[in-house]
C-alpha cells in the first residue's frame, strides 16, 4: 500500500475503501475553519485589552476574516474543480496554518486584521474542497450519512472553539487561540496525502474567471456592506460598498446568463428545490451566528462566566446538534427533505422564542433548553441542504457547488453578526440610558458604558476602585472630619458602582431579549417561505423527485447533469440505461425515462 494515495477517484470502478478515513481528514479541515471564528469571540477581550483595540478595530479583527473567505469561495472552488481538489484543500491548509502563526505574533490592530484575512484566504479554498472531496469520494448512497457527519462537525466545533479557548487563555494569551490551528492543520496536511484521493473535473474546459471575478467583487462589496453600515452607520462607504453590490451582482447574473460555460449557472435559482435549501442555510446560520454572537456575551460578562466556563456551557449545543444530524439521517429518507428541513427551522425559532424571555434574574438553566433545541434543529435542517445544493451539481462542478452552500452560510452567518449584533447594540445602549438617567454620571462616563456590555461593566468597576480608593484615604485621615466626608463619599460611590453594575446587567438582558424576538420573527418567516419553496416530492417513491442527478433541473429541462455526480460508485446506484452526460446533452428529455430515474433517486 502507497504511503500517499495518487489514484484519481474518478478512475476507480468502485467506492474508495478508505473513504470513512478521507471524511475523518475533510472534518478535521472543516473543523478548524469554524474554530476561527468562534474561539475569538472569548478570546477577544483579552485581545482588546493587549493591543488597545477600539470597538471598530475589533470589529474589523472578525470580519478581517469573513470577507475573503465569503467572497473568494466561488472562484477558488471552481478552479480547484479544474486542477485539483486536493490540491485547493492542501494549499488552503499551508496558509490557513501560515496566518495562523502569523496572527499569534502579531503586535497591533493592523497586523492582527491582515492574519486574519491571510487565514479567510485559506479557508476559501479548504471549505468549498471539503465538500466537493467528500461528493466526489463517496457513492450517492453514502452521500447523505457523509453529509450529517460534516454538519455534526460544524455544530462541535461552534461550541469547541470557546471551550479550547478559554482552556488556553487559563494558562497562555490571547496568541495561544491562534496556534491551536496549526498543530490540526498539520496533522490535515499529512492526512490528506494519505488518506485522501485527488479528484478534479473530467473536463479542461477554460475557466470563466470574469465571472469568477464579477463574484467576488460583489459578495466583497456585499460583506463590507453588512459589516459597515449596521455598525459604523451609513455613510459614503457603507452606501459605495452597497452600490458597488448592486451593480456587480446585476453584471455577475448578465454574464453568467450569456456565458457557455459559466463558473455558476444562476438558471438553478429557478429550481424550488435548490433556491430553497439556499435560503434555508442563510436564514439558519443568520439565526445561529447572531445567537452566539450575543449569548457567549452574556454568560461571559452578565453571568460572570470565565472563558472557559463559557465554552463548557456551550457543550450542550454541540450534543444536540450530533443528535438532530442523527435524527435527520433517519427522517428524510422517509418524510422527505421539506419536512425536516422545515421542522429544522421550526425548531430555531423556538429557540430563539424562548430566548426572547431572558431577563435580568436569568440564569444560566433558562439558557440549556434554548441552547439543545438549536442544536436539534441545526442538526435537523442543514445536512439535507447541504445534500439538496450538491445533488444539483454535475461532476464537473462538486467545488463550486461547495463554495455556493458555503457561501450562503458566510452571508447568512455575516448578517446575523452584523444586523442581530447592531439590534442588540442599540437596545443595550437604549436601555441603559434609561437604567442609568437618574445617577448623575458624567455624560461622556455614560457614552463610554453605552458602547458595549464589557465597556458598562468597566465603568461600574472602575467606579467600585474609585470607591475603595476613598474609603483607604478615610482611614488614613487624621481630621475626623474630613474621614466623614470621605467615608460618606466613598459609600455614595460603592453605591453608586453597584447600581451601575445592575443596569447594565439588566440593559443587556433586556436588548438579547428584545434580539432574540426579532431573530424569532425573522426566521420564522424566513421558515414560511422555505416551507413554500422546497417542494414536496422528495418523498420515497414519487415520480418526480428534484435530485439532478437524472440529468434534470427539476423542471424536466435537460441540464447535462451527470448519474456519476456523486463520485466513482454512483453507476452502481443507477439503474441499467440511465443516460450518461453525452446522452442528456443530446437532445430534449424523455419523461417516461426521468419520471423512473426520479423514482430511483426518491428511494435512494
Amino acid at each position: 500500500m502507497r504511503l500517499v494515495v495518487n489514484h484519481p477517484v474518478e478512475r476507480s470502478d468502485q467506492p474508495y475503501a478508505r473513504r470513512w478515513w478521507a471524511l475523518l481528514v475533510l472534518c478535521l479541515s472543516l473543523l478548524i475553519i469554524v474554530m476561527a471564528n468562534t474561539a475569538l469571540t472569548v478570546a477577544a477581550p483579552d485581545m482588546t485589552r493587549d493591543l488597545g483595540l477600539s470597538s471598530a478595530d475589533l470589529q474589523w479583527v472578525i470580519d478581517g476574516y469573513t470577507v475573503p473567505y465569503a467572497a473568494l469561495m466561488l472562484l477558488l472552488g471552481a478552479i480547484g474543480d479544474k486542477y485539483s481538489r486536493r490540491g485547493a484543500l492542501v494549499l488552503g491548509l499551508v496558509v490557513f496554518g501560515g496566518g495562523a502563526v502569523f496572527g499569534s505574533l502579531a503586535g497591533s490592530a493592523t497586523t492582527v486584521i491582515a492574519a486574519r484575512a491571510v487565514m479567510g484566504l485559506g479557508a476559501a479554498l479548504i471549505m468549498p474542497a471539503t465538500l466537493s472531496l467528500l461528493a466526489a469520494t463517496f457513492p450517492r448512497a453514502e452521500r447523505a450519512r457523509a453529509i450529517v457527519l460534516w454538519t455534526a462537525t460544524a455544530g462541535l466545533a461552534i461550541a469547541a472553539g470557546p471551550l479550547v479557548a478559554g482552556a488556553l487563555l487559563e494558562r497562555h494569551g490571547w496568541a495561544s487561540t491562534f496556534l491551536i490551528n496549526v498543530p490540526i492543520a498539520a496533522v490535515a496536511l499529512i492526512g490528506a496525502f494519505v488518506l485522501v484521493p485527488p479528484s478534479k473535473a473530467g473536463h479542461h474546459d477554460r475557466i470563466d474567471y470574469v465571472g469568477g471575478l464579477l463574484s467576488v467583487v460583489w459578495i466583497a462589496a456585499l460583506i463590507y456592506m453588512i459589516i459597515e453600515g449596521p455598525h459604523f452607520g451609513w455613510g459614503a462607504k457603507a452606501t459605495g460598498a452597497a452600490i458597488v453590490a448592486g451593480v456587480g451582482l446585476v453584471a455577475f447574473v448578465l454574464w453568467e446568463l450569456r456565458h457557455p460555460r459559466p463558473v455558476l449557472d444562476v438558471r438553478r435559482f429557478a429550481d424550488r428545490r435548490f433556491a430553497g435549501s439556499n435560503l434555508a442555510v442563510a436564514l439558519f446560520f443568520l439565526a445561529v451566528f447572531g445567537a452566539f454572537y450575543y449569548l457567549t456575551q452574556h454568560l461571559q460578562f452578565v453571568l460572570g462566566y470565565d472563558a472557559f466556563e463559557t465554552g463548557v456551557r456551550m457543550l450542550p449545543l454541540a450534543g444536540a446538534v450530533f443528535a438532530g444530524s442523527a435524527l435527520t439521517g433517519y427522517l428524510t429518507p422517509r418524510v422527505g427533505m421539506k419536512w425536516t428541513v422545515t421542522a429544522g427551522m421550526v425548531g430555531g425559532t423556538t429557540a430563539l422564542a424562548l430566548l426572547a424571555r431572558v431577563d435580568a434574574g436569568s440564569t444560566y438553566a433558562d439558557l440549556v433548553a434554548p441552547l439543545v433545541v438549536l442544536g436539534l434543529a441545526i442538526g435537523l435542517a442543514l445536512s439535507p441542504c447541504t445534500d439538496a445544493i450538491m445533488g444539483a451539481f454535475q461532476e464537473s462542478e462538486l467545488g463550486v457547488g461547495g463554495a455556493v452552500n458555503d457561501t450562503s452560510l458566510e452571508l447568512g452567518g455575516s448578517l446575523g453578526i452584523a444586523v442581530l449584533g447592531s439590534l442588540l447594540a442599540t437596545s443595550y445602549s437604549d436601555h441603559l440610558a434609561d437604567a442609568a438617567g437618574g445617577s448623575r454620571l458624567p455624560a461622556a462616563t455614560l457614552a463610554t458604558a453605552q458602547d458595549s456590555v464589557g465597556a458598562g461593566y468597566a465603568v461600574a468597576q472602575g467606579m467600585g476602585e474609585k470607591a475603595r480608593a476613598l474609603a483607604g484615604q478615610a482611614a488614613r485621615a487624621t481630621d475626623p472630619q474630613q474621614a466623614a466626608q470621605l467615608k460618606e463619599q466613598a459609600t455614595q460611590l460603592a453605591q453608586g458602582a453597584r447600581q451601575m453594575a445592575d443596569a447594565v446587567g439588566s440593559s443587556f438582558s433586556d436588548a438579547v431579549a428584545r434580539t432574540s424576538l426579532i431573530g424569532a420573527v425573522v426566521l420564522g418567516v424566513g421558515t414560511v417561505l422555505v416551507g413554500v419553496l422546497l417542494p414536496r416530492h422528495d418523498r420515497p417513491g414519487t415520480d418526480a423527485d428534484t435530485d439532478t442527478t437524472d440529468g434534470t433541473d427539476g423542471t424536466g429541462a435537460t441540464t447535462g447533469a451527470d448519474t456519476t455526480t456523486a463520485g466513482p460508485a454512483a453507476a452502481a446506484d443507477a439503474p441499467e440505461g440511465t443516460a450518461s452526460d453525452a446522452d442528456a446533452k443530446a437532445g430534449p428529455a424523455d419523461p417516461a425515462r426521468d419520471g423512473a430515474e426520479g423514482a430511483v433517486s426518491g428511494r435512494r
